[in-house]
């Protein structure tokens, strides 16, 4: 759910999560969120990890294309120094940063900012993506997206991965992943 004008706290912070599966969308509903602040002459300000180097070193990248300049940082303590003066902060694959990006998110929200956070829910056996459980829990508005089963063409919310490795954080795209619905997604060996 995005937020709109009639929806919006007025003279507070808060916090909003879009989460999913791989190629559901997410941060292609992030650069559209950021793009209606940044059209609003809202102060900007976008972040995502450095281990996140699929598509572009300085921007985040939609799988469709579409960009945003972006901050690449290593940890998420940097995101409180690099916003000072920012309305809007969007942080991209949050499933990339320490338990401690809850509580940045919590601190700019409670500073007034707008926090328009992306990132798996899920990991690629389906066990939820810390830390975005804590996320969503902190989240006054969650945006739930859905791609499509790339076996049955049903809507799809599980990251299936295609490549044999079995540590947790495999960064990669279309040449290791795949969107399957509840049916057709397994575990691999």
């Amino acid at each position: 759910m995005e937020v709109t004008q009639q929806q919006a706290p007025k003279d507070i912070g808060w916090i909003e999560v879009v989460a999913g599966c791989m190629f559901s969308g997410k941060t292609e509903e992030l650069i559209r969120r950021l793009r209606r602040a940044q059209i609003a002459r809202q102060k900007v300000v976008i972040f995502k990890p450095r281990i996140d180097n699929r598509y572009s070193a300085n921007q985040i990248v939609s799988h469709n294309t579409q960009t945003l300049e972006s901050i690449v940082i290593d940890k998420a303590e940097d995101i409180l120094s690099l916003s000072k003066d920012a309305q809007v902060i969007g942080i991209d694959e949050a499933q990339f940063f320490d338990m401690s990006i809850v509580g940045i998110c919590d601190k700019l929200a409670n500073d007034g900012k707008r926090v328009i956070v992306a990132g798996l829910d899920q990991d690629y056996r389906g066990v939820p993506f810390e830390p975005m459980p804590q996320l969503l829990a902190a989240a006054e508005y969650i945006t739930k997206t859905l791609a499509i089963c790339v076996v049955c063409g049903n809507p799809a919310d599980r990251t299936q991965r295609k490549i044999a490795n079995a540590d947790r954080v495999v960064v990669g795209a279309a040449d290791s992943y795949e969107a399957r619905c509840r049916k057709c997604h397994y575990i691999p060996d």
